[in-house]
């Protein structure tokens, strides 16, 4: 019986009748599934500005076929617009508020299947996390992409003006041009327009098969995403029906080829975080090191923003994600066998892909010529990293690099330095206290990033962290560097001018202090005291894990 039916039969139960009859049921009804409709629309972001029009079509669709949805409003915070502000410390907070809020209104009203729409980068892992706790029938509707904005034929995207910033201050633009790229990056709604974290999220869901094949590259603005999110209601109602539910999907070989996928298509380092989260919360084991062990094996083969030259509207036109897991399915890195919410295989789903790019295009190349031989996420351990960090290197032409360390106790501290161009080539710069725990939130790092790459220097320093990057950063870059530095990593005992070794032929990041003199330094350190204490910020710096596990609040 469904647990929507369940609460509203028999006279015991009138009561429960009555409320959902003031909401719209009528005596036919009662015995209809239940669907949440997670909707995360907001105007405070072009990411979510466009997801009420998508909702509403879902919700028609799921009336349509036989369901009673129910409409609800989950939040959202946007990165590109907190990005380099203290803001940015709620934006990873925002993924655990958005699960909460999904798994308590969904099980609170006891729903049958959840579909979620979402549309800027925390809206996928929150629903996501939200729905493998919840396990009832489940889709995911991206709210698409922005298309690029135009200046002097060329695209621009969001991190176009961060990286604008850099170059203003190194006085490779004048102020005017600087403020033409600000007025015509972002043209309207949708996602920003790289394979930066929200498409590479949505590109992930696609490859789990908890999203309708090839919706996760459409453009927000353009009639097929509308269409798409009204087809995704009926087959939630079609999973209701065959009790398809989330963890049936959620496999080991399901994350595997999100994984899979995400190398390939040079996706953001976020999505290890996130990944991580999800497969936690899924019950499926999943470490940092299988990222790695995936990324020997699968190459870049798309040529995506922010290191390359195209955005996600050319990788849908390019035939988008089914035609990447279609060329990796051919060359055995895919499960084919994995499941996905319309009840076919992945083998299924993709029998009717080409075997090989269409020649008309460069963005998709084939396997056996691709941008680069491995994947781009590379995962380094050492003394300053023992449970692992993260680097991408995509765009970088030798990651390795040994130098001085210039140690900033926060992300601001640093993109001053940048800004005023006290950073030399060489340089390592250590930004710490920005972790999980620290920050709290784990910023993003963008600003600092940018400005790097603005001024020339994306080659020539390197940037490691117990924060985050955004997936619009680029660079020698090395981030959730754990243990973090407010719970005594040893990134927390890095002193000005210490000799710092990366490297990701070696996978190694390396503090060049010898062991005494280390344990000299961490005999002499205490923790700092907590930025905040009370509040969402204060609650989640109490309860979130490293980032090495995903940082989750939920789990021990």
């Amino acid at each position: 019986m469904l647990r929507s039916a369940a609460i509203t039969q028999g006279f015991q139960r009138s009561p429960n009748r009555a409320m959902l009859r003031a909401v719209g049921f009528g005596d036919g009804d009662f015995n209809k599934p239940i669907i949440g409709i997670a909707n995360g629309y907001s105007t405070i972001t072009p990411c979510n500005m466009g997801l009420n029009d998508l909702a509403l079509r879902a919700e028609a669709a799921a009336k349509a076929a036989g369901a009673m949805p129910q409409m609800f409003g989950t939040i959202t915070v946007s990165d590109g617009i907190s990005m380099g502000t203290e803001g940015m410390k709620y934006s990873l907070v925002s993924r655990e508020v958005i699960a909460d809020s999904i798994e308590t209104a969904c099980n609170g009203e006891s729903m049958d299947g959840v579909l979620a729409v979402g549309g800027c980068d925390k809206n996928m892992p929150g629903a996501m996390i939200a729905i493998a706790r919840m396990n009832i029938p489940a889709i995911f509707v991206y709210g698409g992409t922005i298309k690029p904005g135009k200046l002097d034929g060329r695209d621009l995207t969001v991190v176009s003006a961060f990286e604008a910033v850099g170059q203003f201050a190194a006085g490779k633009i004048d102020k005017d041009e600087l403020e033409a790229v600000e007025k015509n990056a972002c043209p309207g709604a949708g996602s920003c327009g790289g394979m930066f974290t929200a498409n590479t999220m949505s590109s992930a869901i696609e490859a789990m098969g908890l999203s309708l094949p090839g919706s996760s590259t459409m453009a927000a603005v353009d009639p097929e995403k509308a269409d798409s999110a009204a087809r995704s209601a009926e087959v939630l109602v079609a999973a209701i029906a065959a009790n398809i539910r989330p963890l049936d999907l959620l496999t080991r070989g399901a994350f595997e080829n999100a994984i899979s996928v995400i190398m390939a298509v040079g996706g953001s380092t976020n999505a290890v975080l996130h990944l991580l989260a999800i497969a936690r919360t899924a019950g499926v084991p999943l470490t940092i090191d299988d990222f790695e062990v995936i990324r020997q094996r699968v190459p870049v083969i798309c040529d995506l923003k922010p290191s390359g030259r195209y955005v996600i509207t050319d990788l849908h036109a390019a035939g988008g994600i089914p035609q990447v897991m279609k060329l990796l399915l051919d060359a055995g890195l895919l499960h084919g066998d994995c499941r996905t919410i319309e009840g076919k295989t992945l083998g299924e789903t993709l029998a009717g892909i080409a075997s090989v790019p269409r020649s008309d295009q460069d963005v998709i190349r084939p396997l056996s010529n691709p941008l680069y031989a491995k994947g781009h996420l590379a995962v380094l351990k050492g003394n300053l990293a023992s449970e692992g960090s993260v680097a991408k290197i995509s765009g970088v032409k030798n990651p390795q690099l040994t130098g001085p360390a210039r140690v900033f106790e926060s992300e601001e501290a640093c993109l001053a330095a940048i800004l005023e161009g006290r950073i030399q080539a060489g340089d390592v710069l250590v930004i710490r206290y920005e972790g999980p725990v620290g920050g709290p939130g784990m910023r993003e790092m963008l600003s600092p990033t940018s400005a790097i790459i603005g001024q020339g220097l994306g080659d020539k320093v390197a940037l490691i962290t117990d924060g985050r990057f955004s997936g619009g950063t680029y660079g020698m870059v090395v981030g959730h560097v754990a243990p973090e530095a407010a719970v005594g990593g040893t990134i927390a005992l890095v002193q000005e001018g210490d000799s710092i070794t990366v490297d990701a032929h070696q996978l190694l990041v390396q503090l060049n202090v010898d062991d005494a003199e280390l344990a000299r330094r961490r005999a002499a350190w205490s923790a700092p005291i907590p930025r905040y204490t009370t509040g969402v910020l204060g609650k989640y710096a109490r309860l979130v894990s490293s980032s090495s596990r995903g940082a989750v609040t939920d789990q021990p």
